[in-house]
């Protein structure tokens, strides 16, 4: 009988959507956003959030304000994928920061290959979908994969779960 376990990698969207609403009271409380056109949009189906500011440096404190309430709320920064500051009508700037959800495919190739490199007698890694599964018949083994899993930086945070022994 095999023990494994999954790999996802995901962002708790209620999470986010509570940090942004924290941010937005912050923002119209502060006094270097006031009579500014600053705006936080979280598009929950689409993943993305879409941060809208006067100028550069409004988005970067903007930018600061939102991570700082996701941090607090333990969402994964490594899951937040920003896009390029650009113009905006109004003379505004806009930026989409995109929410990945699930284990994107060049992220598994990197976990399948980290893991086959490890020389473990018999660890199975398999890909399904957007996150992997891993198994052994030794749990010993299933645990020596998860701690050198933590160890290593594959660009996005890895939740493991599903643990069957």
């Amino acid at each position: 009988m095999n023990a494994s376990f999954d790999i996802t990698s995901t962002v708790d969207l209620q999470e986010v959507d509570n940090a942004v609403n924290q941010a937005l009271k912050e923002i119209a409380q502060r006094y270097d956003f006031k009579g500014s056109k600053a705006a936080i949009d979280f598009r929950r189906a689409e993943n993305t959030i879409t941060l809208t500011a006067d100028d550069d440096y409004k988005m970067h404190a903007l930018w600061e304000v939102l991570l700082t309430r996701l941090v607090r709320r333990g969402v994964p920064v490594k899951n937040l994928k920003q896009g390029e500051i650009q113009q905006a009508g109004g003379g505004t700037v806009r930026r989409v920061v995109t929410l990945q959800q699930g284990v994107p495919t060049d992220a598994a190739r990197q976990i399948v290959k980290f893991v086959k490199d490890q020389k473990l007698k018999k660890v199975q890694v398999a890909v399904q979908a957007d996150q992997l599964r891993v198994s052994s018949p030794s749990k010993d083994e299933l645990q020596q994969v998860m701690h050198l899993l933590r160890d290593q930086d594959f660009g996005i945070a890895l939740q493991f779960g599903n643990y069957r022994g």
